[in-house]
């Protein structure tokens, strides 16, 4: 009986009877094609070229919004709705607690007012212009810790910290604008998925870790536990012995965790055989978060209204959060004023950018801080971008680096004036965004993305509306948008690459998933990859979570850059890399090629003729 056997057919150079050969079962020698022959140049990054100057701002804008604008700014349907308002909730609460954080951080000069104006008017502004309406503009830590260091700079040098931090604003946009003019945002997209999975992960287990208690934080559920919480210390101030912290923390425990699993369980639905039809089940998914959220407030407020938990830190009305002890606004009221018994009122919402207290130098020396703020803006929306509109995403109106980067670095100018913290792309909430405009098949593979902008638009335009209504947003307890955060971090991390090869080394070989990695390579290279970006992670982690080093945070994201193009080639094949982070289309072209060179011969020998194999 005959044996079936693969063979590599032979090289380009070979002939026809060669191959001819091989299928009457002959011994004829033949050199086969290896994996690194298959596509060439397999896993190298190579540069965009350069565009003339100006001409990457230009062809962005004819590519993206000069083509699909009207498009994306009338697709208005139930999904529309239920992600504007799944996207209201997932930006208002990371705002407000990054307004909370600014006003410990800049002696108030920022504070939750502050960061709710820049986030309403900075996501409006980006979701009728941008190039990418995908990508979702907000706070972040690393924004944070850049502006509490030009805070600390403005005290050494003496000069007022709005009118520092207004012409480092001036100096970053003249940054962006060079940048976007002579197209060096193209120097970003070397980054390739390595990287990106990086970035994306310590992100998404930010959310994650500051949802349940972050070891380096104060915040989260599991830190309710704690006596000496400040939510605690506030309600004790207030009311004396009859409060009872542990209930305090069970019940916050409890109306967060079940918060999160509400909204799975509702996302589940969509692909369930439960209730009446699937226009129904659809909608229980689109509007899971916004349900949830209600649905545990409401509990919460009717079923235990005696029970305290923490409250959103909310601002009374919408001011400047600064509160002068003088009429010169030179000392916030009451810290530094403590024998003036009535404030001199708010100070003005534009910065003065002459006060200099004599000196003029102070103009030039912001150009040092504003360029380190530059490549902040630079790494953190490039990154975020470059995951975001990878086409493994399956998105199809174009990028537009270029662009948005000048109107980041000119909404950040407008901040800087207005005494506003600066804003740039947030990775959770925009990973949120388009996972919940896509369909997917029942094996998860992408069947369209709804890209529009008014998602964006609705989404910030209530962010905005809710300085009108600050006082009733304080009926949402924090434990429950802490069970979003949770949400969010957990259903975004089952995206990262990088993650599904780390629970690899937990998994039965036999049940690994049906990857392109897995089925070509060995698993020690696997593993050895994912290894490596572990030791990548981890520096980039603890940078992050080191205080006295976070600043270098974007430094240590740009490192992984060199790292995958300079060391990740000495150590694997090209073919090894581009399997395990190249893009789909590449992918896919390997296995054409791998399959198209396998010939199943039946062959004339016996079991014991030796059998080729490739690599």
């Amino acid at each position: 009986m005959s044996d079936t056997k693969p063979i590599i057919p032979p090289s380009r150079n070979e002939s026809e009877e060669d191959i001819e050969s091989l299928r009457k079962g002959s011994k004829k020698n033949v050199s086969y094609r290896s994996n690194g022959d298959l596509i060439p140049n397999a896993g190298k990054v190579e540069l965009d070229p350069s565009q003339p100057f100006g001409m990457g701002i230009i062809n962005d804008i004819k590519r993206t919004i000069g083509t699909h604008w009207k498009e994306e700014m009338t697709i208005f349907n139930q999904k529309t709705i239920a992600v504007s308002l799944l996207m209201f909730i997932t930006v208002i609460a990371p705002t407000l607690t990054f307004g909370a954080i600014y006003g410990t951080s800049t002696g108030f000069s920022i504070g939750a007012v502050e960061t709710i104006l820049a986030t309403a008017w900075t996501g409006c502004f980006f979701a009728l212009f941008s190039g990418m309406p995908m990508a979702i503009m907000g706070s972040t830590g690393p924004s944070l810790i850049m502006t509490t260091v030009i805070y600390e700079m403005s005290k050494t040098i003496d000069v007022p910290f709005l009118t520092f931090h207004a012409w480092i604003s001036v100096w970053t946009f003249v940054y962006t604008t060079v940048t976007a003019l002579f197209d060096l945002t193209r120097y970003v997209k070397l980054a390739t998925k390595f990287t990106d999975d990086i970035f994306a992960l310590l992100i998404v287990s930010i959310f994650i870790l500051n949802a349940f208690g972050s070891p380096f934080g104060p915040g989260g559920l599991l830190r309710y536990l704690d006596p000496d919480n400040k939510s605690h210390s506030d309600f004790q101030l207030e009311y004396g012995d009859e409060y009872i912290y542990l209930k305090s923390a069970i019940l916050s425990i409890l109306i967060g965790l079940a918060c999160t699993a509400t909204i799975f369980a509702l996302r589940a639905l969509k692909a369930s055989p439960f209730l009446c039809n699937q226009t129904v089940r659809n909608s229980c998914s689109d509007f899971s978060v916004t349900v949830a959220v209600i649905i545990w407030s409401v509990l919460k407020n009717v079923c235990f209204p005696t029970v305290k938990v923490e409250e959103l830190n909310v601002p009374d009305s919408f001011e400047p959060t600064y509160t002068c002890c003088n009429a010169e606004c030179t000392a916030y009221f009451p810290d530094e004023c403590l024998d003036v018994t009535a404030p001199a009122g708010k100070r003005a919402w534009f910065a003065d950018m002459m006060d200099l207290n004599g000196k003029p130098e102070v103009i030039g020396i912001a150009a040092g801080p504003a360029l380190l703020a530059f490549i902040l803006f630079y790494l953190d929306n490039g990154i975020t971008w470059h995951l975001i509109y990878s086409p493994r995403n399956g998105l199809q109106h174009g990028d537009a680096y270029n662009w948005d980067l000048f109107l980041n670095g000119f909404c950040n100018l407008i901040n800087g004036l207005l005494g506003l913290p600066w804003l740039v792309a947030t990775t959770v909430p925009c990973i949120v965004h388009i996972d919940n405009l896509t369909e997917k098949d029942k094996n998860g593979n992408i069947i369209s993305v709804q890209e529009n902008r008014l998602t964006y638009l609705f989404s910030h335009l209530l962010v905005g509306l809710s300085l009108l209504f600050l006082p009733a947003m304080k009926l949402v307890p924090m434990p429950v948008l802490l069970g979003v955060f949770l949400f969010m971090g957990l259903s975004s991390i089952g995206r990262i690459d990088f993650w599904n090869r780390f629970l690899l080394f937990f998994q039965q070989p036999s049940r690994y998933a049906k990857t392109p990695f897995n089925k070509y390579m060995k698993l020690r290279r696997v593993h050895l990859y994912t290894v490596l970006q572990c030791i990548f992670f981890a520096g980039v982690f603890m940078v992050q979570n080191t205080k006295s080093i976070a600043i270098a945070f974007p430094f240590m994201t740009l490192a992984c850059i060199p790292g995958r193009l300079y060391l990740l080639p000495k150590i694997f094949e090209g073919w090894e890399l581009l399997l395990l982070d190249g893009e789909e289309e590449e992918i896919k072209r390997f296995i054409e090629e791998k399959e198209s060179v396998t010939i199943t011969v039946h062959s004339g020998h016996d079991n014991n003729d030796d059998e080729e194999s490739d690599e």
